[in-house]
């Protein structure tokens, strides 16, 4: 990457609100690099103080659901209310490279052009449920700009909804009408995750699909335990298309925001998500040894084979590893 400026300096400029600087620093976050590893730290820390003002939105769906689309509907309408929103869409990665293989830019066509949007495509890199590994520092830089609206999309599926319900204040589920089984969300625990969730696609010949599918959806909620005992998911339909329910959509997550805060829930969740986070970079940290220690990467094929032909218990050679990597 291009000569990055001082922390000082870049941090003075993320906080002016530079969008060209808060695109350089989250790039230097990103980087695998240890020397720029060490100044995203410093960046980060330095940062801090401006940051956890936003409201933290988690969107996801499975593909062809219309999160994009959703996103940038929505997007547009919370800019033209005063907004500042980012957009962290984490894409897929190719497994070659490990680079991004969607263009969000060309997906959220409005909010690419809003000056008051930022959107990030950030590739999930093979990291666990498909969510990029500097997420929640991106989130960070971002807030430290000047946005007060953070969206997070996810590539929907494996494990990446726990994963982002675990950095944003409020989850959301984009479900579609007439796709089968509208109960597929309960059996993947995806409903359960949800503080909301909204059936797309509720327009013309959709409407009626759409209508039975939320009542579905309420009906299924009645029997789960929600996550909260001062909050019941509400069920919406909605058309990113027409934007019609786009408001309503809004305004629940503002309505769920000033519950959870007179309550002090969103600030216990909070801190509840940084020590979170703490462990969850402490096993990235412990795996990475695994794979750039030598000595520990030479050992390992013979333990995996001892331990696959029941020579070696798992138990054994889980303290073997322990033991080579001094933990």
């Amino acid at each position: 990457m291009a000569s990055t400026p001082d922390i000082a300096t870049l941090a003075r400029r993320v906080r002016a609100g530079d969008r060209a600087m808060l695109a350089r620093a989250i790039t230097l976050i990103e980087s695998k690099r240890a020397d720029h590893q060490n100044k995203a730290h410093q960046l980060v820390q330095e940062l801090l103080p401006q940051t956890g003002n936003a409201i933290r939105v988690g969107i996801t769906g499975a593909p062809g659901v219309g999160k994009s689309l959703t996103i940038d509907t929505l997007g547009t309408h919370l800019t033209g209310q005063g907004h500042k929103v980012a957009v962290l869409a984490v894409d897929p990665s190719s497994t070659r490279t490990g680079g991004s293989i969607l263009g969000d830019k060309t997906r959220m066509a409005q909010l690419a052009i809003d000056d008051n949007a930022f959107v990030r495509p950030s590739p999930s890199s093979g990291t666990l449920g498909g969510v990029a590994a500097k997420t929640r520092e991106t989130m960070l830089l971002c807030e430290a700009a000047g946005f007060d609206v953070v969206l997070v999309e996810t590539v929907g599926i494996g494990q990446s909804e726990t994963a982002v319900a675990d950095m944003t204040d409020f989850f959301l589920a984009l479900m579609l009408p007439g796709a089968g089984d509208e109960l597929q969300g309960i059996k993947k625990g995806l409903v359960e995750l949800a503080d909301m969730i909204a059936v797309n696609k509720a327009d013309g010949d959709n409407v009626k699909r759409a209508t039975t599918a939320a009542a579905e959806y309420r009906a299924a909620l009645h029997i789960l335990n929600p996550k909260s005992a001062n909050w019941s998911p509400p069920v919406i339909t909605y058309s990113a298309l027409t934007g019609t329910g786009i408001a309503e959509l809004w305004e629940q997550v503002t309505a769920h925001r000033e519950r959870m805060e007179k309550t002090g829930e969103r600030a216990a969740l909070r801190r509840e998500q940084q020590v979170k986070w703490m462990w969850s970079m402490l096993n990235e940290r412990v795996f990475a040894r695994l794979k750039s220690d030598s000595h520990v990467r030479a050992r390992l094929p013979a333990i995996e084979t001892a331990v696959a032909e029941g020579r070696l218990s798992a138990t054994l050679a889980v303290e073997e590893i322990a033991a080579l990597l001094r933990i």
